[in-house]
């Protein structure tokens, strides 16, 4: 039989990033796909292996400087110009297919969207400008769109402003953009990585669905084996912008070949059994040049010493609590009347009571919109409570004067979700870190706090030279990092991680996990663990809160929560984990 000619065929492709006076950095190198009509290739690797600046490239995205594509052809079947290199295609040509034939949703939805634009005119833009519909026919289709991908109340959303819309929500409204022209192949970059499980399962079986009944092509670029278990028909790993291992999903997963493909399964916490520690990447890569190659953060690293036996003790919960919460409400205004007053209210956080002990993790799990992001602000007074008592070290935070807030922050600090917009674009990424240093006071000189945010930088699993880079010259796992490296910079007795590790990939995934619990144990930390993984909230969390609607409607033991949920929500989110669990794929 004769195989059909790929709608995609990419051949050879060379990647550079000239740095000023130093010499060129090869990211990506000859690299080799192809994608058929209909089919579903998931890119698998870690942050700096290539995989975005692949399918950027594709489309032309790159900025000329510090990038460059040096090499290779990438050969697409277009419906309007027929057989076309996309990578010399001119830029008037490119406009014709970006958009209508090749979409892509973006890792990062903030910074895709425009903030002074409501989301629903986003979506019906891209109808307007390739279709010449009509401004009330592309909002018709603009408000199917946004239904297509279960946003809730789709047409109030179609009216709202990015700020307004969570993380996932703001994911779902980039897919419905890139979904709106029915393009011949979808470039999703991280797609579900903000999404809850419950729509992260929808999403994926919609793209599914939408790839068979369209013969839509995908490129997926995903850290997720889980996921890719669930949506891909072929698998290619990248390490160091090569491609090292390619196979059917199968073939990939049930019998990798090379080493850095087995950390990555390895890597991958277990829904079913709770461990100390996770294995690394590192781990895996036996020869001591490969080994080299990929700085251990734990694992074998002698340079940082767990006890698992500890790691794995139970919390005792006779210390005073660190966090008391007594019947927690914050609603927040929905538009406001003539006069001022609200016209109706979101109770995002309605009557939560609870307590955290110290050295404790408890993870908050739940949809997006539930309200758990408000209330882990609320904690820290960033967002104001409308009623209820937040006791902090047996000190109640509401009544605290600003400046004496500012100063208590010190032992409370929060990772926020959206990792770029946490950090000032103007700032250097080691300016950043030594701020909060400053500001508390935090060692004696300018040159000691600089020696400690290195070492803040290598125990992320980043190198110096990132001390001098601005933001936007870091990827979206390395920038969650940044801000991980801040939070600690203070050595603070209790860490808000909201999402904290929802942007990195498997494998630095479980070194930053690894990390944590190490400073937990040495430092007798506390966390309070926001997170739609229900995967990673098994491994980090002591107990666990299940957040639904504002209210928590379960709580109990890691293991109490997985083994025998009570609440029907509960086995709701158990029930929707993409893949279940990478480690069912692993064979014996």
């Amino acid at each position: 039989m004769v195989n059909p000619v790929p709608l995609l065929s990419v051949s050879g492709l060379q990647i550079n990033f000239c740095g000023g006076k130093e010499a060129p950095v090869r990211v990506v190198e000859g690299v080799h796909l192809t994608l058929q009509k209909g089919e579903v290739l998931a890119l698998v690797g870690e942050t700096g292996s290539g995989k975005t600046a692949t399918s950027l490239a594709l489309l032309q995205l790159l900025p000329s400087s510090p990038a460059q594509v040096v090499a290779g052809k990438a050969i697409f079947q277009s419906r309007q110009l027929g057989e076309v290199d996309l990578l010399q295609l001119p830029a008037k040509e490119m406009q014709k297919i970006r958009g209508r034939e090749i979409s892509m949703v973006f890792q990062e939805p903030m910074s895709a969207l425009n903030p002074v634009m409501r989301c629903g005119k986003q979506v019906a833009e891209a109808l307007q400008i390739h279709f010449n519909l009509s401004k009330t026919a592309a909002r018709q289709q603009a408000i199917e769109l946004l239904a297509l991908v279960q946003l809730p109340n789709p047409e109030q959303k179609y009216q709202a402003y990015p700020h307004e819309l969570s993380g996932g929500q703001k994911q779902r409204v980039m897919i419905a953009m890139a979904l709106a022209c029915n393009p011949s192949v979808l470039m999703a970059d991280e797609p579900t990585t903000a999404l809850d499980v419950t729509v992260q399962s929808a999403i994926l079986d919609l793209l599914r669905t939408l790839c068979q009944q369209r013969q839509m092509a995908m490129l997926f670029v995903t850290h997720d084996l889980g996921v890719v278990a669930e949506i891909a028909d072929r698998v290619a790993v990248l390490y160091q912008g090569k491609v090292v291992e390619e196979g059917t999903v199968k073939e990939v997963l049930q019998h990798p070949q090379h080493p850095y493909t087995k950390g990555l399964l390895a890597c991958r916490p277990s829904l079913h059994t709770k461990s100390a520690i996770l294995p690394t990447v590192a781990d895996f890569l036996l020869s001591e040049s490969a080994a080299e190659q990929v700085p251990e953060i734990l694992g074998k690293d002698k340079q940082v010493k767990v006890n698992r036996e500890e790691l794995l003790q139970p919390v005792s919960q006779s210390q005073p609590p660190l966090i008391q919460v007594k019947d927690l409400r914050v609603h927040l205004p929905l538009g406001r009347n003539f006069f001022g007053r609200p016209r109706d209210v979101v109770k995002a956080v309605d009557g939560v009571s609870f307590e955290i002990h110290p050295g404790e993790t408890v993870a908050l799990v739940g949809e997006s919109g539930c309200g758990k992001t408000t209330l882990g602000r609320a904690l820290l007074r960033l967002l104001e409570p409308t009623a209820g008592t937040i006791l902090l070290n047996g000190e109640t935070w509401k009544n605290l004067s600003a400046a004496e807030l500012r100063k208590r922050r010190k032992e409370f600090q929060i990772i926020f979700q959206d990792p770029l917009a946490a950090l000032n674009p103007y700032t250097r990424i080691g300016e950043a870190i030594m701020e909060p240093m400053q500001a508390h006071g935090v060692l004696k000189s300018g040159r000691e706090r600089k020696q400690h945010v290195e070492v803040l930088l290598q125990k992320v699993n980043l190198r110096p030279e990132h001390f001098h880079r601005y933001p936007h010259q870091l990827s979206g796992g390395q920038l969650q990092r940044i801000n991980i490296a801040r939070a600690l910079a203070l050595q603070p007795s209790c860490i808000v991680c909201d999402e904290a590790v929802s942007s990195l990939d498997a494998s630095v995934q479980a070194q930053v996990l690894n990390l944590l619990n190490q400073l937990k144990q040495e430092f007798n930390m506390t966390y309070l663990f926001i997170t739609h993984d229900l995967a990673v909230a098994r491994f980090m969390a002591d107990r666990i809160f299940v957040m639904h609607q504002g209210k928590i409607v379960e709580q109990g033991t890691a293991e109490q929560i997985f083994e025998n949920p009570q609440h029907g929500y509960t086995k709701t989110l158990l029930q929707s984990v993409p893949g279940a669990s990478v480690h069912d794929f692993l064979t014996p």
